[in-house]
């Protein structure tokens, strides 16, 4: 455990910061998978609007973003 204030603070931001990263990442995971399995316009929509906001906070590089979309779009 950490000793000095300024780590123990970085321990409590760090947990926060993981258990939300853990849950946008489970749902971007499911939206892709249903917009895989239904294939409908609204499903696959959901999923690039997901996909967009992971890559603007970083959650995954723009460029994966970019792939999973272009895969997504030859579905429809």
């Amino acid at each position: 455990m950490p000793i000095i204030r300024s780590a123990i603070k970085k321990v409590r931001k760090d947990k926060t910061r993981t258990a939300r990263n853990k849950k946008r990442e489970m749902v971007l995971k499911s939206l892709i998978k249903k917009a895989r399995t239904s294939k409908s316009a609204k499903d696959i929509n959901a999923a690039f609007s997901a996909l967009d906001k992971a890559a603007k906070v970083k959650l995954i590089h723009s460029n994966k973003s970019a792939r999973l979309k272009s895969r997504l779009s030859k579905l429809k």
